[in-house]
């Protein structure tokens, strides 16, 4: 008798530790899941759009050229001003096979810490390898990483990026696969995402990325760590994100912040302004976030 109570104070013990660390109800358990995840899933959409860019921008054999870290962006306002003459990386290119020039793996060096234009320290090493050139239908680029940190978050995971368009208008799928963002004091960030990339402007000049305007729509969901507390969550966009090589922010488009089958709040990205602000909405209250 005495271990089968003992048995179940611990296991009261438990599920009280279980629900205070996960499940958060009422108003102000809204407005911290809301909190976590909003900030949360905006900082892994600003990371792998990073990504995104970097990929794109290494030269025009694979991409675009000159987008990302290959583009000269001005700090104070986030905006590309052309290319960057003075890089503080080194790329590595091998050729995977003898026969084609395709597929081609490329390796971003940001050694111990590379301060770029744009304000952001990087360091480590991103892979990729493209079995074509990003222009053409079909072609993709699959990207891992080692040991890399974009400013105070270390990397991992898988990106994947297809040409899913036409000969007149670009469209890409992305897929990020069992990321996590870490920081140095054990918080994380985890997430998948799976989102259609679809140029709306810029389409007459296919070698200029700088006027290039894209809709972003998709799903995505994620959990994290966060102060000893663990939320987990999933998106949906409801207005198209707006995504532009020429501002390092997602700058427009909503999305919905849902716990279970329960839309707790709206993450709200602006109206267009190239800055970092944004906002999440619960419980009929606006909260102003900070873009990374």
């Amino acid at each position: 008798m005495k271990t089968l109570l003992s048995t179940l104070c611990l296991f009261a013990v438990l599920l009280s530790a279980c629900k205070k660390q996960d499940d958060e109800s009422g108003t102000n358990g809204k407005e911290a899941f809301a909190s976590a995840a909003a900030e949360s899933d905006a900082t892994a959409e600003e990371v792998f759009d990073d990504v995104f860019n970097n990929v794109m921008g290494v030269s025009p054999e694979v991409g675009i050229g000159g987008t990302g870290v290959f583009g000269r962006m001005d700090v104070s306002s986030g905006r590309l001003e052309g290319i960057d003459s003075t890089p503080c990386y080194t790329l590595t290119i091998k050729q995977l096979t003898t026969a084609t020039r395709f597929p081609l793996q490329i390796t971003i060096d940001f050694g111990n810490g590379c301060n770029a234009r744009d304000g952001r320290t990087r360091k480590g090493k991103i892979t990729v390898v493209y079995t074509g050139n990003l222009f053409i239908s079909g072609n993709s680029a699959t990207t891992v990483f080692d040991n890399y940190y974009l400013d105070n978050i270390r990397v991992e995971g898988t990106h994947k990026l297809a040409n899913t368009g036409t000969s007149d208008k670009k469209s890409y799928t992305t897929q990020v696969i069992n990321a996590k963002l870490s920081q140095s004091n054990g918080d994380n960030i985890q997430w998948n995402s799976k989102k259609t990339v679809t140029q709306a402007e810029g389409g007459a000049t296919p070698l200029i990325g700088v006027d290039d305007t894209y809709n972003v729509t998709g799903q995505a969901s994620g959990s994290v760590q966060l102060n000893g507390k663990y939320f987990q969550w999933s998106t949906s966009i409801t207005t198209p994100l707006l995504k532009r090589f020429s501002c390092r922010w997602i700058s427009k488009g909503t999305l919905s912040l849902n716990k279970g089958n329960d839309a707790v709040a709206v993450l709200d990205y602006g109206t267009g302004n190239c800055d970092n602000k944004g906002s999440f909405t619960v419980n009929g209250s606006i909260h102003e976030i900070t873009l990374h």
